[in-house]
């Protein structure tokens, strides 16, 4: 976990998913008597196990599958929990603390044949890669944003100049929940021309930056970018701004 976070430098959220799904894997290797070193040659097992076995808070701890029952875990939960393993297993390999051989179990050895023309690069020579063994087909789905009707609905059922804003913030400039609970009045450039505030970046603007915030929200990514605003989201935010002097909301 600490290569993952500080090495790798990935988020606090992407951590704890991966220790999420480690400690599915180690429970499952202690309720099976496997050593977690060489349990990657039943890596089937685990998957049925993942798929039927409810978790700490399920009132029943049996696998008991039957016609018509719901699996715990989707496809996209355990190919979530399976790419953990696998990176969890691999450091425990180049760390000397499990054998070699396990790599053979978690990854085969692929070539570029199945992959598009335009992802095979320009070499035109055959590259060999690494390929996961262990993974399922997640169905296809849409998206399901809000469409204009329901934002416009949310919009009238707001009560305050705030809401409004946070509401466009999320519809408009297509931000995170934690990006914009965790927005500053100074994140936002909403002039045409802000140099004067030391930012070179042209038009109306809000700073996406990761910060600790009193109220706990922040941004996932650890790069900090600027997203462009339209006249809507200006016109909002001068609403707040006049709401915000007059005491109405805080």
């Amino acid at each position: 976990m600490r290569e993952i976070r500080l090495a790798r430098g990935r988020a606090e959220t992407t951590t704890k998913a991966y220790a999420e799904g480690l400690l599915l894997y180690l429970r499952w290797c202690g309720s099976t008597e496997r050593d977690w070193r060489t349990a990657a040659r039943d890596m089937g097992l685990f998957m049925l196990w993942l798929r039927w076995t409810p978790g700490n808070g399920g009132q029943r701890r049996t696998v008991v599958p039957g016609p018509g029952a719901r699996p715990v875990r989707g496809d996209g939960r355990i190919n979530k929990v399976l790419t953990a393993v696998r990176m969890f297993l691999a450091h425990a390999v180049v760390n000397k603390e499990a054998p070699a051989w396990v790599l053979e179990q978690v990854y085969e050895l692929g070539d570029d044949r199945d992959l598009p023309l335009e992802a095979r690069g320009e070499s035109g020579g055959l590259r060999y890669r690494l390929r996961a063994r262990h993974r399922l087909q997640e169905p296809e789905s849409e998206v399901d944003r809000a469409s204009d009707e329901e934002v416009v609905a949310m919009f009238r059922a707001c009560r305050s100049a705030r809401d409004r804003l946070t509401l466009l913030l999320l519809a408009r400039v297509d931000l995170r929940p934690g990006q914009t609970a965790g927005l500053h009045r100074s994140d936002l450039h909403l002039m045409v021309d802000s140099r004067a505030l030391g930012c070179d970046i042209e038009g109306a603007h809000v700073h996406v930056v990761r910060r600790q915030n009193e109220n706990n929200a922040w941004s996932k990514s650890t790069k900090s970018w600027a997203m462009p605003v339209d006249f809507l989201v200006v016109r909002a935010f001068d609403l707040y701004t006049v709401e915000r002097h007059a005491g109405v909301a805080v």
